[in-house]
């Protein structure tokens, strides 16, 4: 079933990523990482549906996206990124996508920590955080998303990754997480793990947890 919802509120939360937060339909319901397909109610957009993950938490009256836009596609992502408060959005049913089993790692690379910002809040809004860990991937210090906050709820075990330049304050790689990496920073490969980014970041990462000795349930997202 398809739901027109309206945009209440928009706000820049990175250079290019912004929350959209819109009206909730009468009992639309999701489970922490979970998605729906979008589209924008313009002309020439109403079949060009995307996949986005709701980020706020399944108890609240609104629903929430945190969207990056990608200027250079000229697609549907440019396109919400023009849009206004006001503006509506079609939504479809929610379907499952990664889904919170137990304790383990989240390794999201950029946009892909999108379907983790919901279980992450879950988590912690019940005091559930326990030994869960993000590693986050992203190439400067004004891509992270969701910092401040990320920071707030896991504190230590939300690990941050610069792979196109130099901080001080930040684990900095020449390039992508690599195997080396992961055996440093892990020693635990019979826990749960979530991943999600790019093709090519998810693709490098189940390679290397699987040489590992780890079981990773993947989601790609396209961009």
């Amino acid at each position: 079933m398809s739901h027109k919802v309206e945009i209440l509120n928009i706000e820049d939360i990175t250079h290019d990523v912004r929350s959209y937060t819109l009206e909730k339909p009468n009992g639309y319901s999701f489970t922490p990482g979970q998605a729906t397909e979008v589209a924008i109610d313009k002309d020439g957009w109403r079949d060009e549906k995307r996949p986005f993950t709701f980020t706020n938490l399944q108890d609240d009256d609104y629903l929430e996206f945190v969207i990056k836009s990608y200027p250079d596609h000229n697609g549907v992502t440019e396109q919400i990124g023009q849009l206004e408060e006001g503006d509506q959005l079609i939504i479809n049913d929610a379907w499952g996508t990664i889904e919170y089993t137990e304790e383990g790692v989240f390794l999201a690379g950029g946009a892909g920590v999108t379907p983790f910002i919901a279980i992450i809040r879950d988590l912690h809004a019940k005091d559930q955080i326990g030994s869960n860990r993000l590693i986050f991937s992203n190439k400067t210090e004004k891509d992270i998303i969701l910092k401040d906050e990320f920071e707030e709820m896991l504190g230590d075990q939300f690990i941050n990754v610069i792979t196109d330049e130099s901080t001080d304050e930040h684990i900095d790689l020449d390039g992508f997480i690599d195997k080396a990496f992961l055996a440093d920073q892990i020693d635990d490969f019979d826990q749960p793990f979530y991943v999600c980014g790019p093709p090519s970041f998810n693709d490098a990462m189940i390679k290397y947890l699987k040489e590992l000795g780890a079981n990773p349930d993947a989601l790609v997202f396209e961009e």
